[in-house]
C-alpha cells in the first residue's frame, strides 16, 4: 500500500507539472516547474528567471488552475463512486447510473439559463447542483426500499429510470433557453469541461473533497462491514441505516459540488474504484485515498488529450471519458454476468 501510494503521489505531481505545460502553446516542463516554484515564498529567491512573461501567464493564469481543478474533480468523482458502490454493494454503481449526476445537471441548468438560484450568491451553481443531486438520490433511495431494506436490483433500476427522467427534464430546460449563447454554454458544460477553470473555483470543491474523504476514512470499518449486507453489518455493531444516510448525504454533496464546476464527466466514478479494488483489495481504508489519486490523475490526462487532440479547438472532457468508459462498462457488465 505504501509503495503504491508513493508511486501514485509521484505520478500525480508529475501529471500536474506536465499538464500545466501541455496544450496548443507548449511550455517545457522545466519552465513550468520554475514558474510554479517561483510562486512559493522562501523558494522563489533561488529560482533563476529564464522564462517569458507569456509562458508565466499561460501556466499561472490558464493551465495550473485547470489541471488542479481537473485533479480535484477526478478525485471527487472517484471517491463518490466508492461511496455509491458501498451504499448499494455493487461495483457497477456510480453517480450516473443512480441518477445523481442527472439530477444535479437539471437543477444547475435551471440556474445557469434562468438564474433561478441567483439569490444564493457566488455559490448558487454549486448549491443548486447539490439540491438536484440530493433530491434525486433521496427519491431513488426511498422508492427502492422494501420492508425497511434496500432492494439492490430495484435501486439500480430506479436509478436508471430516474436518470432518464431527469435527462428529459434537462432537455426541456435547454430547449426553453432564452438565448443561443446561454444554450451553447449550458450544452458545453453538460458535456463536461474544465475550460472555464478559475482559481476562485478551487476552494469549495477542495474543502468538500477533504471533509467528505476524512469522514469516510473515519468510518471505513462500517463501509467494509456494509459490503456484507445490512443484517451482517448490524450483527457486528454497525448502524446500517445511519451509515446509509451518511453515504447518501456525502455522495450528493460531492457529486453536486463537483458537477457544478466541471460539468458531467462520466465513468470516472465507475472505472477508478473498480481498478483500485483489483489493485489493492476492498479495504476502504486503502481504497479511498488510492482511488482519489487515481481519479485525479485520470482526469488531468484526459483533459490534456481533450485540449490537444484537435488543437487549437478542444473537446469536452466528458466526451472522451464516455468513449473510454462505455466499452469498459460493457466489459465489466459481461464479466460480472459470467461470474454468476
Amino acid at each position: 500500500m505504501g509503495v503504491i501510494a508513493a508511486l501514485l503521489g509521484g505520478a500525480a505531481f508529475f501529471s500536474l507539472l506536465f499538464g500545466a505545460g501541455l496544450g496548443p502553446v507548449f511550455v517545457p516542463p522545466g519552465a513550468a516547474a520554475q514558474i510554479i516554484l517561483n510562486r512559493i515564498p522562501g523558494i522563489r529567491e533561488y529560482i533563476p528567471r529564464d522564462w517569458t512573461q507569456l509562458q508565466e501567464n499561460i501556466v499561472i493564469g490558464l493551465r495550473l488552475p485547470r489541471v488542479l481543478l481537473g485533479f480535484i474533480a477526478g478525485a471527487s468523482l472517484a471517491v463518490t463512486g466508492v461511496t455509491m458502490q458501498a451504499l448499494v454493494r455493487n461495483q457497477l454503481a456510480d453517480p450516473f447510473i443512480l441518477g445523481v449526476s442527472s439530477g444535479a445537471a437539471a437543477t444547475a441548468t435551471i440556474g445557469m439559463l434562468f438564474g433561478a438560484f441567483a439569490f444564493l450568491g457566488r455559490y448558487s451553481l454549486s448549491i443548486s447542483a447539490f439540491i438536484g443531486a440530493a433530491l434525486t438520490i433521496i427519491f431513488v433511495y426511498a422508492i427502492s426500499r422494501t420492508r425497511g431494506r434496500i432492494n439492490i436490483t430495484q435501486l439500480l433500476l430506479s436509478g436508471v429510470a430516474v436518470s432518464m427522467i431527469m435527462d428529459g427534464v434537462t432537455r426541456v430546460i435547454t430547449l426553453s433557453a432564452p438565448n443561443a449563447l446561454g444554450l451553447h454554454n449550458a450544452e458545453f458544460w453538460m458535456a463536461g469541461s474544465l475550460a472555464g477553470a478559475r482559481w476562485a473555483y478551487l476552494a469549495l470543491p477542495l474543502v468538500i473533497l477533504l471533509i467528505c474523504t476524512a469522514v469516510l476514512l473515519a468510518n471505513y470499518r462500517a463501509l467494509n462491514l456494509l459490503l456484507l449486507g445490512e443484517e451482517s453489518a448490524g450483527a457486528l455493531g454497525v448502524n446500517a441505516q445511519r451509515t446509509q444516510k451518511m453515504l447518501v448525504v456525502i455522495a450528493s454533496l460531492m457529486a453536486g459540488v463537483t458537477i457544478s464546476v466541471s460539468g458531467t464527466i462520466g465513468f470516472v466514478g465507475l472505472m477508478v474504484p473498480h481498478f483500485t479494488r483489483l489493485l489493492i483489495g476492498s479495504d476502504h481504508k486503502k481504497v479511498l485515498p488510492v482511488a482519489a489519486l487515481g481519479g485525479g490523475i485520470l482526469v488531468v490526462w484526459v483533459d490534456v488529450a481533450a485540449r490537444t487532440v484537435i488543437a487549437p479547438e478542444e473537446l469536452p472532457v466528458g466526451i472522451l471519458t464516455a468513449i473510454l468508459g462505455g466499452p469498459l462498462f460493457i466489459f465489466l457488465l459481461k464479466r460480472k454476468t459470467r461470474e454468476k
